[in-house]
């Protein structure tokens, strides 16, 4: 017998927030239009929420989390040129997320694209890349800004990573505290396993 992978969804509807807020389906093109909440149009003009963006609404207006919401495993792409580093977050993360896991950084980002992960996990200090640039260049073209990014390095400022549009910055060597800044930012707190 086959054993199926639950998939998350990626997106929604308008009807379907409008479900998880219990509320009419117009305040739902109110908050669009406000801008209260990031979304896209359908070359058909149909409202459509990424997955992160519906649970950033949620927890910022106090809205319980759906349970369709923590279904399936978030796609998290880990960046960083130690291979030890890479082992050590693989197993920490890979029994909640979907972990792809790249040494060299011009290979990950051209992934990026294919993957489509929920969140990428970098350091600043790549080999022949800026991490802090890349960051500001992936929250600013479209395809790629919904994409959640925490640092995860060794420098000791963080600033320079919140400042570029990163979500968080946890200090390497804290698989425990990466995992679960990852797991609140997919939506996974709160969710035993």
């Amino acid at each position: 017998m086959e054993q199926k992978e639950t998939r998350q969804p990626e997106l929604f509807t308008a009807s379907q927030l409008a479900r998880f807020c219990q509320v009419d389906l117009k305040t739902i093109h109110n908050w669009s239009d406000k801008g209260e909440i990031r979304h896209f149009r359908t070359p058909g003009r149909h409202l459509r929420f990424r997955r992160l963006d519906v649970l950033d609404f949620l927890r910022k207006y106090g809205y319980p989390i759906p349970e369709v919401l923590r279904a399936g495993k978030p796609k998290v792409v880990v960046i960083d040129d130690d291979a030890s580093v890479l082992a050590s977050v693989r197993r920490a993360l890979s029994r909640r997320f979907d972990v792809t896991a790249f040494q060299d950084p011009f290979d990950a980002l051209v992934a990026v694209g294919s993957i489509q992960p929920d969140a990428i996990v970098l350091d600043l200090k790549l080999k022949g890349l800026d991490g802090a640039r890349c960051i500001e260049r992936l929250r600013g073209i479209d395809a790629t800004a919904h994409v959640r990014c925490i640092v995860y390095s060794a420098a000791a400022e963080k600033q320079p990573s919140l400042d570029a549009g990163a979500a968080d910055f946890v200090k390497k060597g804290e698989v425990a505290e990466l995992r679960e800044k990852l797991e609140k930012l997919t939506g996974l707190d709160g969710d035993e396993e």
